[in-house]
């Protein structure tokens, strides 16, 4: 029986086996790259006026919704506008030259533009109001910001890290009165977090929906 196959076809379909495993590997590290740990951890993001969380929320002891009005409701937790700021900066400090892009930007009736210090992928769905709404606390996510002078990124927020939570959830939840309070922590988190997986009524086995985040 003759070969079906010329030897130059079969050469080209193990290129083309190859190839395809090569393009398959080569995804698999794209990915990989985009969902493990970032650079830059614990750095401090430069800003336009070099906001301290320290002085705001650990020394004068205001509340985290008071800027971020939609932490509790919306996906985005939102961005204070002017108008916030100078409730207090229209008097206060107005001499500091650290506020002048401040009150500049307001006496321009332009925006500041912040830079971000924690970004998801495009493809990957994040709301803060399911998460404050079922117990996890901002410091969770963000750190005690209450001791940061320049705000930094303190977690990776990767793919890895998110899904060590939604795996054993009991491990972060907090009662409604401690989700602002950056610096409690529990006397017996394991027990306190099962009561809690049955008062915030938490589906354990919908957390690890691939849906819940890729949309």
């Amino acid at each position: 029986m003759s070969q079906l196959f010329s030897p130059p076809f079969g050469l080209m379909v193990k290129l083309a086996a190859l190839a395809v495993l090569g393009a398959l590997a080569g995804g698999i590290w794209v990915w990989r790259t985009a969902t493990a740990m970032p650079q830059g951890l614990g750095e401090p993001v430069a800003q336009p006026v070099q906001f301290s969380h320290k002085h705001h929320v650990g020394d004068d002891g205001i509340d985290c919704r008071y800027c971020h009005g939609g932490v509790e409701q919306a996906a985005f937790a939102g961005i204070p506008p002017l108008s916030t700021c100078m409730g207090c900066h229209a008097r206060l400090f107005t001499d500091q030259p650290a506020l002048r892009p401040l009150l500049e930007a307001w006496e321009r009736r332009a925006p500041l533009a912040w830079n971000r210090v924690n970004q998801l992928p495009d493809f990957v769905y994040f709301n803060h109001g399911v998460h404050v709404a079922k117990g996890v606390g901002c410091a969770d996510c963000h750190g005690d910001v209450a001791r940061m002078p320049r705000t930094a990124r303190v977690r990776p927020l990767s793919m890895d890290w998110c899904l060590d939570c939604h795996r054993a959830p009991q491990r972060h939840l907090r009662p409604p009165e401690r989700i602002f309070d950056a610096a409690w922590s529990a006397p017996d988190q394991e027990a306190l977090g099962r009561r809690l997986l049955a008062f915030y009524r938490i589906d354990r086995a919908r957390l690890l929906d691939c849906s819940l985040c890729h949309r």
